[in-house]
């Protein structure tokens, strides 16, 4: 079965840092190509936050978390991490990472086109 599964989540004071993982399992090589991390705040429509490429570990950056956040995996491609700093209030949202083996990062603008979701995990940025 594949699957994703996202953790790392929490409540942080403004100013304040994260990890977030998504850890793939069940994915063959040709099923797992890029990474994407998304967010959804209460009322607003799910958003394309940052991707990795597992072929060539590029990556793509929303402008408002540019310089901010930092996508990366490790050695096994396994698992894909956002590290979250400068949290702001207006991050706070449910975090998913996704995966679809016909997209691209370039496509993360249309979070209803990727297949493959985790079950999210909830960021609090709030003093």
């Amino acid at each position: 079965e594949m699957q994703l599964v996202e953790s790392g989540g929490g409540l942080v004071q403004p100013g304040g840092s994260l990890r977030l993982s998504c850890a793939a399992s069940g994915f063959t090589f040709d099923k797992l190509h890029n990474i994407g991390w998304f967010r959804q705040a209460p009322g607003k429509e799910r958003e394309g936050v940052s991707c990795i490429s597992m072929y060539d570990l590029s990556t793509y950056y929303e402008s408002s978390v540019k310089g901010r956040f930092t996508v990366s995996t490790d050695n096994t491609k396994k698992t894909v991490y956002l590290q979250m700093n400068s949290l702001k209030p207006e991050d706070t949202a449910v975090y998913y990472c996704a995966t679809d083996s016909e997209m691209s990062c370039s496509d993360i603008d249309e979070p209803g086109w990727w297949d493959y979701w985790g079950q999210g995990t909830q960021v609090t940025v709030s003093s």
